[in-house]
Parts: C-alpha cells; structure tokens; sequence
C-alpha cells in the first residue's frame, strides 16, 4: 500500500466520482480506477458501490476513509518535520544538567524563552554521557571531552554559607584554612562542589574537618540555617543565609559551567546560539566579571 494510493482514494471519496478526482489528482480516468481497484485488492474489501455509474462508499470505506486521511495528514507532518530539520530548525530541546544548575541557572533561562523558541525539556544528570541517550545540550561542571562541540559559559564561586548572627555574618570572604576549622555541611562526593573543596584542602595539606555529609544543595542549606554547621555548596542562597566566597591558596574556589553538544546535531548551529545565550544570561545574572572565556 503506498501514499499516492491512499492520495487517490480520499480523492475519489471528496469528489464523489472517478472522473471529478481524475482531474483533481491530474491523471486519466482509467488509470485511476485501476489504482482504486489494485488498493481494494490489497486491503481485501470493497471500498465504494458502483451503481449507475456513480461510486457510494461503503460502510468498510467509510470507516477506512478518516484512517486514511489521518495516515496522510501524519506522512505529511513528518515530511514538514523533516524538512525543518533539514534546515536545522529545532522544535523541542532537553537541557541536561546537575540539579543545582537546574535550578538556579535552566529553570530562570528557560523562563525568558518566547514563543518562537523550541518546547524546552530538562533532564537531571552529570556529563556528556545524556548527548547520547537523547540530549540535546548538556551543562557539565568540567571541560567537556573531546568530539563534543563545546562552550565556556560562566565560573561560579563556591559559597561557605552560615545563618544571620554568625560571627562571618560582615565579611565577604573566608580563608579555606578557617573554614576547615568550622564543622562543615558538605555534599557528597560525587558532586563537583565537594570534589573542588576536596581538592583545595588536600593541596594545602588541611585535612576535611567534621562534617555532615548531603546529597542535595538545598537540604545542605536548610541544615546551616539549623545551626548545624557551614555549608559548603554553589547554589544561590537560601533561608537567609549569607554567603562568604572561599578563598585557597590559588584563589576563591570556584565551579565552572560548559555547554556541550554533539556537532553532528542536525541543529548544531540552533545549539550553539541557544549556548551563546545562556552564556549571556549568566552575565546578567551574576555580573560580566563571571563569565568564562576558556
């Protein structure tokens, strides 16, 4: 059964006779009635009564006549569909990226997109491994791997966050070799902000003080402002909390954001500008001096 033939027999049902649809459908009047009797041939039925030189539908072509007009009216939303993505036009985009990214940078991101820009999904997950599973553009906390088509978006500082009345509550900023001093509410290792603060205190010889160990951003908040200890995490704040940048041996500790893509997307280009964007969104959101150039 091909489209052209399902074509000619909708034809033939609208106009009501061969001759009416021949001309429609710019083909002789014979050649059109053998494609209507080849297509009954193939389903095994009887689409029209043919009495007195008229055609009626039967009660089988009624009741394959809208199954045939939704096959056609899908063939063509796919064939749309796939010129759009000839052109590289994107209709729908999954970002993938942490949860605290997520949240605090996607979430107000997508916020801003218009009509005109794709149905926006999001996914929770670290890495490039989602651009193969689905993904559109990935928002990873390290250099993405090479063969990903790839864009620096912003460096983030890492927060030590304690609640209103602590004793930092007036500074701006604290020494890593303080703060390894302070009992610390800190994410679990598989998490970039706790790698960072890891890897700063083993670099400068401190070791990781008492701690309670959280698997979530905001719950690790909640804890300090519960007086439970510093948090140590690089999400905006939350429940009052100030925020003190931590500064090591090399410099404030600080988190970066990529954008990552396969260059073989059919809307490689549309990725790239949607990266540029959120690049620039980060600028306004943070100040320009986050932005990241690597």
């Amino acid at each position: 059964m091909e489209l052209r033939t399902l074509r000619y027999f909708a034809a033939v049902a609208e106009h009501g006779s061969v001759s009416a649809a021949a001309t429609a459908v710019r083909m002789t009047q014979p050649a059109l009635s053998r494609q209507i009797r080849q297509l009954e041939r193939e389903l095994g039925i009887d689409l029209f009564d043919r009495q007195g030189g008229r055609l009626r539908l039967t009660a089988a072509g009624r009741q394959f006549l809208p199954v045939t007009r939704d096959v056609l009216r899908r063939a063509s939303d796919a064939q749309s569909a796939a010129e759009a993505f000839a052109s590289g036009h994107l209709a729908e985009l999954t970002i993938a990226a942490p949860t605290t990214t997520l949240t605090d940078v996607i979430a107000p991101f997508l916020a801003t997109f218009g009509t005109s820009d794709p149905l926006p999904h999001v996914i929770e997950a670290t890495g490039t491994a989602v651009l193969r599973d689905g993904a559109d553009l990935a928002i990873v906390t390290r250099t993405p791997e090479a063969g990903w088509s790839r864009r620096a978006l912003a460096v983030l500082p890492l927060w030590a966050y304690v609640p209103q009345g602590h004793r930092w509550v007036s500074r701006a900023s604290v020494e890593l070799g303080e703060l390894a001093a302070e009992p610390l509410i800190v994410l679990d290792p598989s998490l970039r902000p706790r790698q960072i603060l890891q890897e700063a205190l083993e670099t400068e010889g401190l070791a990781m003080p008492e701690s309670v160990e959280c698997g979530n951003a905001q719950v690790a908040q909640a804890l300090a402002a519960a007086g439970r200890g510093v948090a140590v995490v690089s999400d905006d704040a939350r429940f009052g909390l100030h925020g003190l940048r931590v500064e090591g041996a090399g410099g404030p500790l600080r988190i970066k954001l990529h954008a990552a893509w396969s260059p073989r997307h059919h809307a490689a280009e549309a990725l790239a500008a949607i990266a540029e964007r959120l690049r620039e969104f980060c600028g306004e959101r943070y100040g320009a001096d986050v932005l990241s150039t690597d």
